[in-house]
């Protein structure tokens, strides 16, 4: 595709792109969103370089590609609710949502998007990976595809060690942090704006197959987990301080890798509304 108000740079064949030529903390004109969004929609996460925004205008920002929307097991920031702080201290061992996974898939309406902005960064380490879930099912056989096409997944906010991951920060949660949250999606959703398939089940909320028990499900399940994150479906992204990523939820999978301890990292998050599955 080419673009004419934007520069983007593809960084692995499989998914991800740097986009160039943009500065946030201005008002953008309309076609330059309209740039942006066809570039996301095509490589499923797009990153920007050394951006210097506030969070009044990180949210700005988000209003032009969508609804941002609370976090609901962490506190956001006092002034503004709807960016939840991603923070990781030298003292601790355990990273926030350190495990693949499409966020909070264990909603009715799972978030559309996820815009992540970091303000300090490890000296090395704390990369995140992205994974893309179209060619996950696209590369399945035949076979596979139609047994798993007419499957719904069942979700959960508190499956194994995802609890873990954010139990630093749970102590701030704004309502009901040992609820847990249940929810029921297609395992091939059709993406609503590209009309792709994407295998959609995770590593860290995926329980089972509805209808199917834990046991069935699992070997199964554990199979789709290893076959979404093989490496040439991947990208890895740096941070850098200024840094932002914005990914589609609907198609991809992230995981933040946890080998920086002594270090702080802080990132300020914002999710976008979604819509129904089914």
């Amino acid at each position: 595709m080419s673009y004419r108000h934007i520069d983007v740079q593809p960084i692995a064949g499989a998914i991800g792109a740097e986009i160039a030529g943009v500065d946030f903390s201005r008002d953008l004109a309309d076609e330059v969103v309209a740039e942006i969004r066809r570039a996301w929609l095509e490589h499923l996460v797009v990153f920007f370089r050394d951006q210097d925004i506030t969070p009044a205008q990180q949210v700005a920002l988000a209003e032009r590609f969508g609804e941002p929307v609370e976090y609901p097991f962490v506190q956001g920031l006092a002034d503004f609710p709807v960016i939840t702080p991603i923070v990781k201290l030298p003292e601790e061992t355990v990273n926030f949502g350190g495990l693949w996974h499409t966020d909070t898939t264990y909603q009715q309406r799972p978030p559309m998007a996820t815009m992540l902005y970091a303000l300090e960064v490890p000296p090395c380490g704390g990369d995140t990976l992205f994974a893309n879930c179209y060619l996950a099912y696209e590369t399945l056989s035949d076979g596979l595809k139609a047994l798993l096409d007419p499957l719904t997944g069942v979700f959960s906010s508190h499956k194994g060690r995802v609890v873990d991951t954010r139990a630093a920060r749970v102590k701030d949660a704004p309502k009901e942090p040992n609820v847990a949250r249940i929810a029921e999606h297609p395992v091939v959703r059709v993406h609503p704006e590209t009309g792709r398939k994407s295998l959609y089940v995770s590593f860290a909320h995926t329980t089972c197959f509805k209808g199917w028990t834990e046991a069935e499900s699992t070997p199964l399940l554990d199979y789709l987990f290893e076959h979404q994150t093989r490496p040439e479906f991947t990208c890895r992204f740096r941070w850098a301080p200024g840094s932002i990523a914005f990914w589609d939820n609907r198609c991809a999978l992230h995981n933040p890798i946890n080998d920086y301890h002594g270090h702080k990292r802080v990132l300020h998050r914002i999710t976008f509304a979604g819509q129904e599955t089914g």
